[in-house]
């Protein structure tokens, strides 16, 4: 295996923006930007706009959609369309 090819491989605190959860991870992004997390170290941060805490799948908080109403829309809409001749 080639040396000094592959990224470094460091721990890493992610910062979710939409709810403010921060979590510690390893993963070959770094950042100028640190933060000293509860164990006394400092990480290289990382802000990421939604994650796993934030998004909406994840928290259950989806909005259903109204399919039964929109293929009723589109079944009056195209009804006879491409029927027999």
């Amino acid at each position: 295996m080639k040396s000094d090819i592959h990224p470094k491989y460091e721990a890493v605190v992610f910062n979710d923006l939409a709810s403010g959860v921060k979590f510690l991870t390893k993963s070959t992004v770094s950042s100028k930007k640190t933060i000293e997390w509860e164990d006394g170290n400092t990480y290289p941060v990382i802000d990421v706009e939604i994650s796993s805490e934030s998004h909406p799948f994840y928290t259950g908080k989806q909005r259903i959609m109204d399919s039964a109403g929109r293929v009723e829309r589109f079944n009056a809409r195209f009804k006879g369309f491409g029927g027999k001749k």
